[in-house]
């Protein structure tokens, strides 16, 4: 299995138990004018974090590998919008330039991350066989 099959996979499955962890951090990041028909935000945060620790966990599976590489990519699609609010709350709040800085390149790091997980997860799906 390659090691950058293993690496994402743990960085996944770490984000997704960090859900669980510090569930304020997520949640003080979710837009507001997420549908009030959605589940609360603490909802959603677990959600999303199981999501994640089980995508992680399924692309070390050949049987499971590409689905949960879709998987993850939808929810990395999905939550964007908490990433451009954690950027709009840093700049509204004075944060440090520093902050606001890393705030502003995660955003293009986030289809960079959706490219990963396709990459690597195709690459395990083809080293598997």
């Amino acid at each position: 299995m390659p090691a950058s099959l293993l690496v994402t996979a743990a960085l996944f499955v770490v984000a997704g138990v960090l859900h669980f962890v510090i569930p304020r951090t997520y949640v003080a990041i979710m837009p507001s004018w997420l549908p009030s028909w959605l589940p609360s935000p603490l909802t959603l945060v677990y959600v999303s974090g199981v999501f994640e620790a089980l995508g992680g966990v399924g692309l070390l599976l050949p049987a499971t590998r590409l689905a949960a590489a879709i998987g993850l990519i939808v929810l990395l699609a999905a939550v964007f919008p908490a990433n451009v609010e954690m950027l709009r709350q840093a700049q509204e709040r004075d944060a440090s330039a520093l902050f606001i800085a890393a705030c502003w390149i995660r955003l293009p790091l986030q289809p960079l991350l959706i490219w990963w997980v396709w990459r690597v997860a195709r690459a395990g799906h083809d080293l598997s066989r």
